[in-house]
């Protein structure tokens, strides 16, 4: 493990930062609602929190189906135009959520529920656009371990701006609930504009073939055993990620009884850990292949779960059951931190730039569709009255992981695979 150095971030393409400011922005919105829009629409508008969890499913199921068009549209249209049309209708989208109520008077056969699914089905469909073209356009600029460095300083910017969001929501969030998701599509329309003047369009379909060859590259990328194996582990890693939204926060309120403003305030912990250990902790393991980083990954969700399992052994005090719930939160965001940059690099690495965009968009739709899983499958085991059995599995689940990934290792070649250091 090599000594960490902040230098590793400098000297970018300014098309680079662009892009990290945009997404700054972007989840500065993101964080205003989450994780309040699970306390939101379960506790004060008393919709099942399987129900919620269907919502977040749907979300992410129409997610995927945007990616793998976002992924396509990015290959052949080029990275810039699909990034802009996606923040623009998110700023919709997103916005309607504020209004669930309204459309569920509107037409009642919906009910609350139904209102919320189809609204969180609108909001992915839009979302889903931007995170291949993004990912594309960044890989299109960097190459080799700089390109690690990239998606972390596209990681950090992310988690500022949780961070900030998740302080700024949980405030106001007591004076005017339904502000926050008015606010989080304002950020959407704000990026969009940000995209169309300070990011070039640099990547021209047609002189790469991309554009004839689009169809191509998505077949290509839906039949690569490689490409396949990889997405299938990220469901996994999605699916553990997904109770930060769904399970952790309503274990924050009911089981140790955190208030939205406290909430807020302890789920700072998560953007605070990325941007303080993002970049270090994946330059130090730069030498390591990227596999073996995902292995370390794996192992610290298994830990946190662990954790949050204590707080289910009995009835914690409060400063305990704080404690155990700050724990979870640090160490699944170390997890976080070893995960995110990696797998996007090595799938990255896996293909030309003319698959580039549909490949990573294989990788966006895996993550989502286990964000949704992992929604929907917390809140069955809440509604049931059997949580204390979710975190053990979770945990054995994140070691099955690592199976996966030693096999996939055997797959790839050193080069792809980063550094062909000693581990």
């Amino acid at each position: 493990m090599r000594r960490p150095s902040l230098d590793s971030v400098r000297g970018f393409d300014r098309a680079v930062y662009a892009v990290a400011a945009g997404q700054l922005i972007n989840v500065f919105g993101g964080g205003l609602v989450y994780p309040f829009a699970t306390v939101h629409f379960h506790l004060r508008l008393d919709i099942a929190l399987a129900v919620v969890g269907l919502g977040f499913l749907a979300k992410n199921v129409t997610t995927a189906a945007a990616t793998s068009i976002g992924g396509y549209l990015a290959d052949r249209r080029g990275r810039k135009p699909v990034m802009v049309g996606s923040m623009a209708g998110n700023a919709v989208t997103l916005a309607a959520f504020a209004f669930v109520p309204a459309i569920a008077a509107a037409v009642e056969p919906l009910g609350l529920g139904g209102a919320f699914v189809l609204v969180a089905a609108a909001s992915g469909a839009t979302a889903g656009l931007y995170t291949p073209a993004a990912q594309a356009y960044t890989a299109d600029v960097t190459s080799g371990a700089a390109r690690d460095q990239a998606y972390s300083l596209l990681k950090v910017a992310n988690n500022v701006g949780f961070g900030t969001g998740f302080v700024v929501g949980g405030l106001l969030y007591q004076v005017a609930n339904v502000a926050i998701f008015i606010a989080d599509g304002a950020t959407s329309a704000v990026v969009a504009g940000l995209l169309v003047v300070a990011v070039p369009r640099l990547f021209d379909a047609s002189s790469t073939g991309g554009g004839r060859d689009a169809r191509a590259s998505w077949r290509r990328a839906i039949t690569d055993r490689r490409v396949l194996h990889l997405g299938a582990l990220n469901v996994g890693f999605a699916m553990l990620y997904a109770q930060m939204r769904t399970t952790i926060p309503v274990v924050a309120e009911e089981r140790v009884g955190l208030d939205t403003a406290q909430l807020g305030t302890l789920f700072v912990l998560n953007p605070l850990t990325l941007v303080l250990f993002q970049i270090p902790v994946v330059d130090a393991v730069g030498a390591w292949r990227r596999t073996r980083g995902l292995v370390l990954s794996a192992g610290f969700w298994a830990v946190s779960m662990a954790v949050v399992w204590l707080a289910y052994l009995g009835e914690p005090a409060f400063a305990l059951g704080v404690f155990l719930v700050a724990a979870h939160l640090v160490l699944r965001t170390i997890g976080e931190v070893l995960h995110s940059p990696l797998a996007t690099s090595l799938m990255s690495a896996l293909g030309t730039v003319e698959d580039r965009g549909s490949q990573l968009s294989v990788l966006e739709i895996a993550k989502r569709l286990g964000f949704g899983l992992g929604s929907f499958v917390g809140g069955l085991f809440f509604d049931y009255g059997v949580p204390d059995v979710l975190w053990p599995l979770l945990g054995a689940f994140a070691l099955l992981l690592v199976v996966g990934l030693l096999a996939f290792e055997s797959r790839v070649s050193p080069a792809e695979n980063g550094a062909p250091g000693r581990f």
